[in-house]
């Protein structure tokens, strides 16, 4: 009976609870549920390393139980012997302390380290996305270009027939009929291969799903809400208790100690101990394993200032890119109004009879090609963007 209530006792001691923890973000529809599925596993693992680490401070109860025979003065004896025995760490110089934080950090850090791996992988989804739209309005540029290629044949081989033109400008309107035309097989190839990689990421059909809108942030809420920058700090934070723990390894200990031990042999006796014990641990390399320990936490400290840098750097990249693309948007806009303005001038010039079918036609393909291109560099602002909110984590968004 005593040996039951001391074993409850230290098993009430060790139990433990773990906690859920939900991740979900509103880019996750972008990526498969297969994906998904791998990723919570992630997080369940880690949740149940960290409850791990969290309680290895409680040493574990041994339960012995022996029995034998023997023979004595030929007689054969019977002797049982069972024994539970504890061990356990109650003081260790704020070690026991400083390894709960140590495994809380560890824990915040392994998520975030699953975070990042998800982010990147729903960001591959989501600009493989953009770029099949893309993708798809060159191929529709590609088409009005080889209209006009073919117009510009017609024209050629009119005017050769005519003896206005010789054989070479005819050759070059058909070589280069060919290259658009070539070019045409080109994207539709490339097409095929993003629809492919989107398919092995995502479960959504490439032709129902709509790409998200995002919005231009500053550099303030970039960092601020900045994923990776947040698994840096908290490498800091677990690299800092990891050292505390370590100093402490190397610091005085108590443990209590307690026992049940129960014979049978000829007769039956049972007896109890407890009691406590002091220890000092003397290595020869002490301060090289905290010396090591200590450098993992300066250098992770400088991580994340040179992590920042490099982030801050690729910021202003991206606004390079961006303002780049607004300038290539801003000379589409004006082609448009003068290609707009020119067609309505030569629609009245055929009617009148002073141009061909074939010019109003070739007009009216540039225009729409300059109205595909203020699309395409919208979505090249979208892809340069994406590439912050890979890392750009708010609220779940």
């Amino acid at each position: 009976m005593k040996a039951l209530m001391l074993f409850l006792t230290l098993f009430l001691l060790c139990s433990t609870q773990l906690f859920s923890n939900e991740k979900d973000s509103s880019l996750d529809g972008y990526i498969s549920k297969y994906k998904k599925e791998l990723f919570s596993y992630d997080y369940e693992k880690n949740e149940a390393e960290s409850s791990k680490l969290r309680d290895s401070w409680i040493a574990p109860l041994r339960l012995n139980y022996s029995y034998t025979k023997r023979g004595e003065d030929a007689t054969l004896k019977e002797y049982q012997n069972a024994a539970i025995k504890m061990d356990q760490p109650i003081f260790a110089s704020g070690g026991i302390i400083y390894g709960i934080k140590f495994a809380d950090a560890s824990k915040l850090y392994a998520d975030y380290s699953i975070d990042v791996a998800k982010r990147k992988m729903i960001k591959d989804a989501v600009s493989i996305l953009m770029q099949i739209k893309q993708t798809s309005l060159k191929e529709k540029k590609q088409h009005y270009q080889i209209q006009n290629s073919k117009i510009n044949l017609l024209q050629k081989k009119e005017e050769y027939l005519n003896g206005q033109l010789d054989s070479g400008f005819l050759n070059n309107a058909v070589i280069q009929r060919n290259i658009v035309t070539q070019s045409l097989y080109d994207i539709q190839s490339s097409k095929e291969k993003l629809i492919s990689r989107f398919q092995a990421l995502s479960d959504m059909s490439y032709k129902d799903a709509s790409i998200p809108h995002l919005e231009l942030l500053s550099s303030e809420e970039f960092l601020k809400n900045n994923i990776v920058l947040k698994m840096t700090q908290s490498e800091i934070l677990k690299n800092r208790y990891k050292k505390d723990v370590t100093v402490s390894k190397y610091l005085p200990k108590v443990n209590l100690t307690a026992g049940y031990t129960w014979d049978k042999a000829v007769d039956e006796r049972d007896y109890y101990n407890y009691g406590f014990k002091v220890s000092i641990p003397l290595d020869i390399n002490t301060f090289r394993d905290i010396e090591s320990v200590r450098v993992d936490y300066l250098k992770s400290q400088v991580v994340k200032k040179d992590k920042q840098r490099e982030l801050d750097a690729l910021f202003e990249q991206v606004m390079h890119n961006i303002k780049n693309f607004d300038k290539k948007m801003a000379l589409s806009d004006e082609n448009i109004e003068l290609y707009d303005e020119l067609l309505k001038e030569t629609q009245e010039l055929y009617k009148a009879g002073y141009k061909t079918k074939y010019d109003v036609d070739t007009l009216k393909n540039s225009l729409e090609i300059q109205k595909i291109d203020l699309k395409i560099y919208e979505i090249d602002k979208q892809l340069e963007l994406l590439t912050l909110y890979e890392m750009y984590v708010n609220d779940g968004k």
